[in-house]
């Protein structure tokens, strides 16, 4: 008999022992730098898939059947926001018909509904170009938006996995106390920063800019979105000549012709900023991406 009931206790456990054990949550994460916030709050609880690569525009994504798929398998999904994904997430939510994730549903997640927008305009009309009506959408550039984002997640992946509770407690306490930790340090690094002049590609570095209190000269976009002309370019290198002028800048996924062109012709360094986690060494989570961030902006203060 003993032995009779010992199988019947072992066997199951044999059986399931020959699976792997299946992620509390399925993430589908919009771009990488909330895949990557989600990571340090869900640690192996989490299985996390992101949209998007830092080499692409998330402004043009195409919704793919694969995308849709994967929406429709998750069970949380972290996006920005603000109309930053507006010209294809609501054709995945739609496709993927999957009710968790869906606005206003405790699977849908929006980034920027926990941050501090800026450059919220008074109207948006088709003439001003890509503006987007909630507030400048690029909010991961400011730390102190990812430590508000991330106390807002942890509590969110604590609501939809309440078994593991605990476990996504400790891993915010965790980041949280490291993060602001960076921080104080990248704060005291960037005092050496304030006031430096950018020429920008797309306005897509003024959060970055406004924590660190630089100041951007121009954009060679001549309206969000609107690709440079030769007009455009003629007025933004009298604009250097009149200001100081420290860097140009620009994404991975923009164009170099550009800023290549205006820093030939105005001997002001054109640089790559990451702009996101994962598109030069050094960026491979957040942490990596401020640093990388601070270093290349100090280097060019010597």
């Amino acid at each position: 008999m003993k032995k009779i009931i010992f199988k019947i206790i072992l066997l199951p456990a044999l059986f399931m022992a020959g699976f792997p054990a299946q992620a509390a949550l399925r993430v589908f994460s919009c771009e990488p730098e909330w895949a990557s916030l989600a990571g340090e709050l869900g640690g192996d609880k989490l299985d996390i898939f992101s949209a998007t690569r830092a080499q692409q525009d998330v402004h043009y994504i195409q919704a793919r059947p694969s995308l849709i798929a994967r929406l429709r398998r998750a069970d949380l999904i972290i996006c920005t926001g603000a109309d930053l994904e507006i010209g294809w997430l609501p054709v995945l939510l739609r496709q993927s018909a999957n009710p968790k994730v869906q606005p206003g549903q405790p699977g849908y997640f929006a980034a920027s509904e926990f941050a501090n927008l800026l450059e919220v305009p008074d109207s948006v009309d088709r003439s001003q170009g890509d503006v987007h009506p909630f507030g400048n959408p690029h909010i991961q550039l400011d730390p102190r938006n990812i430590a508000k984002i991330s106390a807002a997640l942890a509590l969110r992946l604590q609501s939809l996995d309440p078994d593991s509770a605990d476990f996504y407690r400790q891993r915010y306490a965790d980041f949280d106390r490291r993060w602001r930790e960076k921080i104080d340090e990248w704060n005291e690094r960037a005092k050496a920063l304030a006031g430096m002049g950018l020429i920008v590609y797309h306005r897509s570095w003024v959060y970055l800019i406004d924590w660190l209190s630089l100041r951007e000269v121009g954009a060679l976009e001549p309206k969000p979105g609107i690709p440079p002309s030769a007009g455009h370019l003629a007025s933004i290198l009298k604009q250097i000549e009149n200001q100081d002028v420290a860097l140009i800048v620009r994404s991975v996924y923009q164009s170099s012709r550009a800023t290549e062109w205006i820093s030939r012709r105005s001997e002001v360094p054109a640089v790559v900023l990451p702009h996101t986690v994962g598109p030069t060494d050094g960026t491979d989570d957040l942490f990596g991406l401020f640093d990388t961030l601070l270093d290349i902006l100090l280097d060019y203060t010597q």
